[in-house]
């Protein structure tokens, strides 16, 4: 129990506080409402899920080794970011509809070049791995820790988005809804490249 409320903790705090994925989650509840949100927030939970693994099996050691590398992924997802708040911004201009929502895999590869994601999953892997299990069992367990407490708090963002997608029934209040949640991505995402 001493190891695991820490690590309990940390993934409650990586993954209820805002960051790219909540962002782009409260847009889709917004817009598409929970139900037709689930698949980005299960690919979210499913690719970080994986994510974790694979650096808990040795990946991270790549960014210790080469911060090139880190710093090009960085580069990346800022660009990602920047890309999906312009979509963002530009949703409902034209015809007044609402932005494409994100999919299943398009969540979980986002995980790829979403900074927030490697800074939790190198975490994890550096500090929250239990010394008692072997590397694939405590990898095994990290990550799944990580998902499982992940989903609820991701969830909340798309019901929030949700419940605010209510008073979106204008287009006026959509476009600035929309500009309001672009320039949030948009900050975060020229944030992490300091």
């Amino acid at each position: 129990m001493n190891e695991l409320l820490p690590l309990l903790t940390y993934c409650a705090l990586m993954s209820g506080t805002p960051g790219p994925n909540n962002m782009m989650l409260v847009a889709s509840g917004a817009h598409h409402g929970y139900r037709r949100t689930l698949p980005a927030i299960l690919g979210i939970n499913a690719g970080g899920a994986v994510q974790t693994f694979v650096t808990c099996l040795g990946l991270g050691v790549l960014f210790t080794r080469w911060p090139l590398l880190h710093a090009a992924l960085k580069l990346a997802g800022t660009v990602y970011m920047l890309v999906l708040a312009w979509k963002l911004a530009g949703a409902g201009a034209a015809q007044d509809r609402p932005p494409e929502r994100l999919r299943f895999a398009e969540a979980a590869l986002f995980q790829a070049v979403n900074p927030k994601s490697w800074l939790k999953a190198v975490t994890l892997a550096s500090v929250f791995m239990p010394p008692s299990l072997g590397l694939v069992q405590g990898a095994l367990v990290v990550s799944g820790v990580g998902a499982l407490i992940g989903f609820p708090c991701v969830s909340m963002w798309a019901l929030f988005g949700s419940w605010i997608g209510r008073f979106l029934k204008s287009s006026g209040r959509r476009r600035v809804f929309n500009a309001i949640m672009a320039a949030s991505l948009a900050v975060l995402a020229l944030m992490l490249l300091r």
